[in-house]
Order: structure tokens, then C-alpha cells, then sequence
């Protein structure tokens, strides 16, 4: 898998600066899907794919999102996938930005459900 190796060291030391105050928070890195996922208590929370951020966020947010430099709407076979978009680094360059948009994301994180595994018949 190829990914920015630089910006995935990046998102780590944010975590784990943010959530040093939270011990009982616990982060996994997976890869999967052509993309490192940064999940946050068992649930995606931040991805890194190729040079880009994908974010994880309230789905009330799309459309503020949408205006911001960078974004790119993630599609799931050609539809628009709610709560979900991409970053491209023009997005994130500064560190305001990238704060922001990670921020985002663990703030989302606290109030969203886990995905439930489904069984195979």
C-alpha cells in the first residue's frame, strides 16, 4: 500500500499528543481498503490515503466541509458517501488546518457508533 509515510507520522503524533490526557483511549492503526486507518476506540476515525486525509465526521457537516480548500467528495459506487470526504494537501498544509480537521474527526468519534461486523450465512 502506498501512503504518505510523512503526513501518516503526522496524524500519530497529533493522536497521541491530543489523547495523552485520555489514557483509557485507545488507537489502532489498520490497513485496509489502500488506506492506513487511525481508528479511535475500536471505530475509523482518520485515514491516510496516498498524499491525502480522509475524514470521518457528522454527516450535518457535509456541506460546510464542501467549501473548505482540498475537499473532495468520497463516492461509494457513484454516490456520495455521507460523513466521509477527502483532504488533498492543499487542505492541510498549514497546521491550523490539519489540527482542525483532525479535531473534527475525534469529535465525531466520541458520539458515533461502531459499525456492526456482519455475518456471513
Amino acid at each position: 500500500m502506498a501512503y504518505d509515510i510523512n503526513l501518516a507520522n503526522r496524524v500519530r503524533e497529533f493522536l497521541a499528543e491530543k489523547l495523552a490526557e485520555t489514557p483509557s483511549t485507545d488507537v489502532e492503526e489498520k490497513e485496509m481498503f489502500a488506506v492506513l486507518n487511525f481508528m479511535v476506540n475500536g471505530k475509523t476515525c482518520v485515514c491516510v490515503r496516498g498524499e491525502d486525509l480522509m475524514l470521518r465526521f457528522d454527516p450535518k457537516l457535509q456541506e460546510e466541509l464542501s467549501e473548505r480548500a482540498g475537499y473532495e467528495t468520497m463516492l461509494m459506487k457513484g454516490k456520495e458517501y455521507k460523513g466521509y470526504c477527502y483532504i488533498t494537501p492543499e487542505g492541510f498544509r498549514h497546521k491550523q488546518d490539519f489540527e482542525y480537521f483532525i479535531n473534527l474527526c475525534l469529535d465525531y468519534n466520541r458520539v458515533s457508533k461502531k459499525s456492526t461486523k456482519k455475518t456471513k450465512k
